[in-house]
């Protein structure tokens, strides 16, 4: 049984523990809101633009098949792009993920798909597995990630979808749904799949200058660009949403174990002052 003196001990090491976690649940918080913010914005234009390019689509008909983007690539493998963390400390958030990619990997051959990959968790759960890792996107880090970056990205996945070595190319990453609920997700990025049925109401509403196809070559690399933004804007709020709820139980849960420890403190001190008074009324008995 532990001593008073130890009790003590663990109590205040508790305490400090729960200081740190209740920082952590707090900065989380606070970027939790501005990513937050950010990718609940990002969401209308992304649907709008994706809506425009089906009408588009609808549009052109046949034209588009002629477009590389929309055919399916010459080579046999994968590619996909896996939006994990750079930290732990976020829950269930990356093993949940990961534990998707799995269930998806699960008709390919390892040797099928090539990865890349946003956050140092996805890649030391990637390499240490034997899955192959194309390319490791280290800078800027994921937090610091803006519009720009992301075309960037989003132009090194079509240029790899038109090598030739690829089929297809998919998005792996969490889609915020709320504070408590994020849920891996993933989409064909490549090729894209034109829009059925919308060519007649896309061609009675819209008046498209200088011509659909002019609009729709310019369309598409935006499209791409901004999904990809979408996808590393949600990823990013999932991590510190999970972040917050993590720290946040880990507070809770230091509460309780101070409670506890302090009761068990109090009744071991307790019943040392009842033996020093026992001892010391036996003593004064023995004098008499």
């Amino acid at each position: 049984m532990a001593s008073v003196k130890e009790l003590r001990l663990r109590i205040t090491s508790v305490g400090n523990i729960q200081q740190i976690t209740r920082a952590m649940e707090m900065v989380a918080t606070t970027k939790l809101r501005r990513f937050q913010d950010r990718a609940i914005a990002s969401r209308p234009y992304t649907e709008e633009i994706a809506g425009l390019v089906s009408h588009l689509a609808g549009v052109l008909g046949e034209e588009i098949q002629d477009n590389p983007l929309f055919k399916r690539g010459a080579g046999s493998k994968t590619a996909v792009l896996l939006v994990s963390s750079d930290r732990g400390l976020c829950g269930a958030y990356n093993s949940n993920l990961f534990s998707s990619v799995e269930e998806w990997m699960t008709d390919r051959e390892k040797d099928e798909v090539d990865f890349f990959v946003y956050g140092k968790k996805g890649y030391s759960y990637l390499t240490g597995r034997g899955y192959n890792v194309e390319r490791f996107l280290v800078e800027p880090p994921l937090e610091s990630i803006d519009f720009g970056n992301a075309a960037r990205t989003a132009q090194t996945l079509v240029e790899t979808f038109l090598s030739g070595d690829y089929a297809d190319v998919h998005v792996y990453y969490t889609a915020f749904q709320s504070m408590v609920r994020y849920d891996p997700t993933t989409f064909q990025l490549l090729p894209l799949e034109a829009g059925e049925g919308e060519e007649e109401s896309a061609g009675g509403d819209l008046i498209l200058e200088p011509d659909a196809e002019t609009i729709f070559d310019s369309l598409i690399p935006r499209y791409l660009e901004v999904r990809v933004y979408n996808a590393l804007l949600e990823a990013l709020t999932s991590e510190y949403a999970s972040r917050r709820m993590s720290m946040k139980n880990a507070t809770d849960a230091a509460s309780d174990m101070i409670k506890m420890l302090k009761g068990r403190y109090n009744r071991l001190r307790q019943e040392n002052i009842t033996k020093d008074l026992l001892d010391i009324v036996g003593g004064a008995e023995a004098l008499r």
